[in-house]
């Protein structure tokens, strides 16, 4: 299993404030990995550092091999990293399909490219829905299309920054689903999310952030077995 994401000693600012100190992080091909930490503890950032959205100050990030941390955001989005942004940041006056077309490409050339078909197949909603505008849409059907929206990208490497937020506990459900068949498929996938139940059933390995600091890195059976780490760095 080769790496696909490589962070090492990663340091970024917003303005004069330090956010994140000496980040390092590393995702094999394949794998699911997670961000967990309170609000504020540099989750978001060190996603924007990895879309090139708040370049790095100092540090290493590589993507398939390749340096990418003084890459401008276009072309990181290009070598096939997606985001589904907390948010989700749909076209409002779109409608689903055309939300979907919008961001269709295939640069990667993947053998078995996401399609609208495809999408419609894991997210029946969507299908009986692709007419309606975006601003028509519920919470969840949004964060349906969010993540279509970016699968429509054929991303080597798929991030969802708080994918379950704010959604009833059926559609969030529906989410969980499509986590694991995106993982079952072989998809990449770099998770935030407060759900640690979840995440230990779905993630391969974790990374916990405590002001902008890596205190916590291991797999889910190393993270099933302190609780005492939920409570100490994840509980609000």
């Amino acid at each position: 299993m080769s790496i696909l994401l490589e962070i090492q000693g990663l340091q970024t600012f917003y303005g004069p404030s330090q956010v994140l100190f000496n980040v390092n992080l590393t995702i094999q091909e394949g794998q699911v990995a997670t961000l967990l930490g309170r609000n504020g503890m540099g989750k978001t950032t060190t996603v924007r550092s990895i879309l090139g959205l708040t370049p790095a100050r100092k540090g290493l990030i590589s993507f398939a091999g390749r340096r990418i941390e003084a890459l401008p955001p276009e072309q990181i989005a290009a070598l096939g990293i997606a985001v589904v942004p907390e948010g989700r940041q749909i076209f409002p006056n779109l409608t689903v399909k055309e939300n979907l077309i919008a961001f269709a490409a295939n640069r990667n050339q993947s053998p078995q490219p996401w399609t609208l078909p495809r999408i419609y197949e894991i997210f029946p909603r969507l299908q009986e829905r692709q007419h309606n505008l975006g601003n028509q849409l519920s919470g969840g059907e949004q964060q349906m299309l969010a993540i279509g929206r970016a699968l429509m990208t054929n991303p080597r490497l798929l991030i969802l920054d708080e994918a379950t937020e704010g959604l009833a506990p059926l559609l969030r459900e529906e989410i969980w689903r499509v986590l694991r068949l995106l993982k079952q498929s072989g998809q990449t996938i770099l998770v935030i999310d407060k759900y640690v139940e979840r995440l230990i059933a779905l993630a391969d390995q974790h990374t916990i952030l405590e002001r902008g600091r890596v205190v916590w890195q291991g797999n889910s059976e190393a993270l099933g077995a302190q609780p005492e780490l939920w409570k100490r760095y994840l509980s609000v």
